[in-house]
């Protein structure tokens, strides 16, 4: 047992435990018992085990209260309501979207009133001249907060841009003026030449993938190529992290450790080993610098330079101990990373390596010995295999988790896709860029584009085959967290005790996987709706919805497809205004009713449908004399509850987005709008009222009691 990853694992459980529990006072409560524990734990007099849980308790206190802190540290003021406002501001940054030809601009209104810090959504075609990071603009635009997150389970946005300083999002209504051009200098220079060199050599499905590579940009992949990746588990090859920095940093090493050697002189008088490993680190901070010093990027760069001076003080050069420090490094900085997919799918992959390679059996099999070239190859072959699945069984539960979908064949494409580029694609691009100065680029562009269309054939053929990717609704939080538990203590134990971590990673991946899919999802607005039926598909109230409207509610409900249309279900019957749907569950039948479009209902025909039905939902306010036997879930409710999971059965349960977001700063009611510049602080925020199922059941209001129900609306 190592004590320091163990400090470090508690000071991150530390700050989990304040995204996951629901109100300030549960996490004065979490501190104070951290803070006993801790002062028993290592005032006692007591050995190695009692002072382990004094550093543990301690570690969990200094989490939780520092992501408190950097909470309210970040505070600024957000957008109350929609608005459409006419604004000056200044440019940020600029982060085009390639692949959905839209550019993403960060900017700072000049306008007091606004929030400080504005994010705004323009398609290229739309995009002014001149437009770049420290222009001035002048725009009218529709301006909203931060949406919440749309379903339990789904990415919660508004919580991230809490912690960017983002306090409203929107679209330019009209043509955007700039007032003052600025002109692309340093890096921002670099990286829009680059884009524009490799746009000019290869097609642009090819090139996406070069410019990801070459400048982190992986908004330039088209979709289908991503979607294609991401399904055949190889999304992992062009978000630029530990594989692209560790590819840099090898190359540039490997070059020196050559380049030097020529010299005689250079070789008995210098350790060559730290030159080179000099020259890596100057590589790797570059290559970070570049591609824009992105979270996966910076701490896979840290990472890197702590393995480098490993090699240079004579050490380990990957431990769980430097993957420790790594992440404290990290979260002491940015504690709100931890609670990022990409955080932790990075260092839960290098731990999963780490563990694996630590094992007696790992170090008997694929240690380098003095053997023949064959024996050596298939060693080194059956080494990477193994690797690639044990990342790809480490990851699993938090693709699972984080984006209800996790691809199987990611194992036997890495095998091929990852070599591929690793070593043939980035050399040849590398190349490619270097000999352009001469004008000798284009040989290695040509094959640097074969070769990137040979991974994207391959992502295609593995990410698209049949049984190639398992979906997973959104699984119980302590599911997640029981498998968490358990790779942990996997990782870090190394003698036979690590075998107690399989028993609560097979217990949540048991509950996991047995854990119901919702019955009824409804988003936060009252929009949209989706009835998921018995096999799990589910069907869309309204017949016009976005792409991402669909992919959202295919994914809660755990389907890999498009969802079909309530209109075309057997068991509802839908108007143009209304549709009426017959769900029937553990041996019961629930009649839903939902509106679906803005035209007014007549009251009598209203309230006579709400009075048949168990479940009213609308996208407005409905009248008081409509009164579901169950739950009435019209815009006022809505706004309380936050989008809706609702799962029918034997014991009907609702798990809502306020339920999940608690009292967190990003939930809370926003304040007035400024007049003047302010701080940015707030009092404490508004505790969000729970799910009004308390009211229902205190009512009496269930669908298998017989006779009428009639709730008061008010309690909805």
């Amino acid at each position: 047992m190592q004590l320091a990853p163990w400090f470090v694992v508690g000071f991150g459980s530390g700050i989990a435990a304040w995204f996951a529990l629901a109100s300030p006072s549960e996490w004065k409560a979490l501190i104070a018992v951290s803070i006993v524990l801790a002062a028993a734990g290592l005032t006692a007099r007591g050995g190695r085990a009692e002072r382990a849980i004094g550093w543990f308790a301690l570690a969990v206190a200094a989490g939780c209260s520092l992501a408190w802190a950097r909470a309210e540290w970040v505070a600024a003021p957000r957008l109350p309501r929609t608005e459409i406002v006419d604004f000056d501001s200044r440019v940020e940054k600029v982060e085009p979207l390639i692949a959905r030809g839209v550019e993403r601009l960060t900017l700072a209104p000049a306008d007091t009133s606004l929030p400080p810090r504005v994010r705004v959504s323009i398609t290229q075609e739309d995009a002014p001249p001149g437009i770049a990071a420290g222009a001035t603009v002048h725009m009218r635009a529709r301006l909203v907060p931060p949406p919440p997150m749309p379903l339990p389970g789904a990415y919660d946005f508004a919580r991230d841009a809490w912690f960017q300083g983002i306090g409203a999002v929107g679209k330019p209504l009209g043509p955007i003026t700039v007032s003052r051009a600025a002109s692309t200098r340093g890096l921002d220079r670099v990286r829009t030449g680059l884009k524009q060199l490799i746009l000019s050599r290869l097609a642009p499905g090819e090139a996406g993938i070069a410019i990801a590579l070459a400048t982190g940009d992986q908004h330039a992949v088209a979709k289908d190529d991503a979607d294609a990746m991401r399904r055949a588990g190889l999304i992992y090859l062009i978000v630029v992290s530990g594989l692209h920095v560790a590819a840099v940093i090898g190359a540039v090493m490997f070059l020196a450790l050559k380049l030097l050697a020529v010299s005689e002189r250079l070789a008995l008088r210098l350790n060559l080993v730290l030159v080179a490993a000099g020259f890596g680190a100057v590589a790797g901070i570059a290559y970070t610098v570049l591609t824009g010093m992105q979270v996966p990027t910076l701490r896979s760069c840290i990472a890197a330079l702590l393995v480098l001076g490993g090699i240079a003080l004579g050490r380990d050069a990957i431990s769980l101990r430097l993957l420790a420090a790594a992440a404290l490094a990290l979260l002491v900085f940015r504690p709100e990373a931890l609670a990022g997919a990409s955080f932790q799918m990075s260092f839960a992959a290098v731990a999963a390596i780490i563990a694996l390679h630590s094992t007696r059996l790992a170090r008997r099999l694929f240690a380098r010995r003095d053997e023949g070239a064959f024996i050596r190859i298939a060693r080194a072959i059956s080494a990477m295999f193994a690797t690639s699945l044990a990342v790809e069984f480490a990851l699993i539960p938090l693709s699972l988790y984080h984006f209800h979908r996790a691809g199987l064949y990611g194992m036997g494409a890495s095998v091929v896709a990852l070599p591929l580029t690793t070593l043939v694609i980035m050399p040849l691009e590398a190349t490619a860029l270097f000999l352009d100065i001469a004008g000798l680029g284009a040989p290695a562009w040509y094959l640097c584009g074969r070769a990137i269309a040979l991974l994207l054939w391959v992502s295609h053929a593995v990410g698209y085959a049949s049984g190639a990717v398992t979906m997973l609704p959104s699984m119980p939080a302590w599911t997640f967290a029981a498998m968490v538990v358990g790779g942990i203590w996997f990782c870090l134990w190394s003698s036979r005790v690590r075998l107690l971590g399989l028993v609560p990673f097979v217990i949540g991946a048991a509950g996991a996987a047995l854990a119901p899919a919702p019955d009824i999802l409804i988003t936060g607005d009252g929009m949209h709706l989706a009835v998921v039926s018995a096999d799990g598909r589910p069907a869309m109230l309204r017949d016009r919805a976005g792409d991402f409207v669909q992919q959202l509610l295919a994914e809660s409900s755990g389907y890999d497809g498009d969802p079909d249309f309530l209109s075309e279900a057997p068991f509802a019957n839908c108007s143009r205004d209304a549709c009426v749907a017959e769900i029937e569950r553990g041996g019961r039948r629930w009649r839903l009713l939902a509106t679906r479009s803005s035209y007014q209902i007549g009251w009598s025909d209203l309230t006579e449908a709400c009075a048949q039905a168990d479940i009213a939902v609308s996208d407005r306010r409905l009248p008081r004399g409509c009164t579901p036997r169950w739950l009435k879930l019209d815009a006022p409710a809505l706004r309380h509850t936050g989008g809706l999971a609702i799962y029918l059965g034997s014991s009907p349960r609702v798990d809502s987005v306020s339920d999940r977001i608690g009292s967190h700063p990003w939930a809370a009611k926003p304040p007035p709008r400024l007049s003047s510049a302010g701080s940015g602080r707030r009092g404490a925020p508004e505790s969000s009222p729970g799910f009004p199922r308390s009211a229902a059941a205190r009512s009496g209001c269930w669908p298998d009691r017989a006779g009428p129900c009639a709730p008061r609306a008010d309690r909805f």
